[in-house]
């Protein structure tokens, strides 16, 4: 019980961390993000809501589709993820606690930082074996039905994302295409040294499976 409690602790930990990383990317959007951001800020400057809410609405689509072509990927570690990490983003837009565009060179620093935040926080939620987040179990299960990679799959369906929220007015500029390759590795990182540590302290069980995608 004990175990479990410092379980969700570290996932909840995780997942704030993602929340504040995709936050500061936020505060010099102009610069460029992520594709699943790109859609949900051009969502947000169109229709209206929070830019957190529209990612919690994709996130639970793709949980919907997932429960229909991959159930086994969806777990109470996936909701929790679609259902917090867009909330927590808006608390940390709300507070206005952190630093803003300068429309300058710094601006760069504060993007690098948001983007190897997040990548941290991904790696520390998933290390915690409470389940991947939508987004990876929709890949996975796209992967299922359809035979190609993983990889691939991710590579087709973030294309197909990105010009959707190009189209819709968001924010695509240089980073945008050199996100994932700066955030990937660090959620590598991350996740090769989180998971051991917790295996090491009792948290985890050597026999306890993740996923890391």
């Amino acid at each position: 019980m004990v175990n479990r409690l410092w379980r969700y602790a570290f996932f909840f930990l995780g997942l704030t961390l993602y929340a504040l990383g995709n936050a500061l990317a936020v505060k010099v959007k102009y610069l460029g993000l992520h594709p699943w951001e790109v859609l949900n800020v051009a969502l947000y400057e169109r229709y209206g809501l929070t830019i957190g809410t529209w990612g919690v609405i994709c996130g639970l689509l793709l949980v919907g589709v997932s429960l229909v072509t991959a159930r086994r990927y969806v777990n109470i570690g996936t909701f929790l993820n679609a259902l917090l990490i867009g909330p927590i983003m808006d608390v940390f837009l709300w507070l206005d606690i952190l630093p803003t565009a300068t429309n300058s060179w710094p601006d760069y620093l504060i993007l690098l930082c948001g983007i190897i935040v997040t990548g941290i926080g991904g790696g520390m939620y998933v290390a915690a074996g409470i389940g991947a987040g939508p987004r990876d179990g929709f890949m996975l299960s796209i992967s299922d039905k359809t035979g190609i990679s993983v990889s691939r799959a991710r590579i087709i369906v973030e294309s197909l994302v990105l010009i959707l929220g190009w189209v819709l007015g968001g924010p695509v500029f240089v980073m945008t295409f050199i996100y994932t390759f700066i955030q990937s590795p660090v959620f590598q990182k991350s996740l090769r040294f989180f998971t051991p540590l917790l295996r090491e302290i009792g948290i985890q069980k050597p026999h306890e499976q993740r996923i890391s995608v």
